[in-house]
């Protein structure tokens, strides 16, 4: 096992806890707590400038590939196919998907969303994002809960 192969499965497995918790406990007031900080990305953001710091120049080469429209395509595909392009790639989808996964917990509780939209439209959202954007916006509809009260 080396860096990015740790690397990979860090991320992985640091979003692991928050998903689970808004899944399984999206009451409970150590989620609130936990969801309520930057904690919950911040592992993938971290482990995604290790990576980029550790080999600077494939993104220089990636950047002059951009500057070139007809090369942008072939330089992000060269980056991406070395391992350390694929371990930095997956730490920044793993990032926004528990972004974007928060952001439909905390609708679904905002809205009083029903238990099994609540659920498809979380765990979708950590497995497949945009599957879970979309449920999330199909299933979840109601009115906001009133927070004055």
């Amino acid at each position: 096992m080396d860096l990015f192969d740790i690397s990979f499965f860090l991320s992985t497995f640091w979003v692991g806890p928050f998903w689970v918790a808004m899944l399984f406990y999206p009451n409970h007031e150590l989620t609130q707590k936990w969801m309520d900080t930057p904690w919950f990305f911040l592992g993938p953001i971290l482990i995604w400038w290790a990576i980029m710091v550790s080999n600077p120049l494939s993104l220089v080469e990636f950047g002059l590939d951009s500057m070139d429209p007809e090369n942008v395509l072939s330089g992000l595909a060269d980056l991406l196919s070395t391992r350390a392009g694929a371990s930095a790639a997956w730490a920044h989808f793993v990032a926004g998907d528990i972004v974007v996964t928060r952001w439909i917990w905390k609708r679904c509780l905002d809205m009083d969303a029903s238990g099994p939209a609540r659920f498809a439209s979380i765990f979708f959202g950590v497995m497949l994002m945009p599957v879970g954007v979309v449920l999330h916006l199909l299933l979840v509809r109601g009115p906001h809960k009133d927070k004055s009260q």
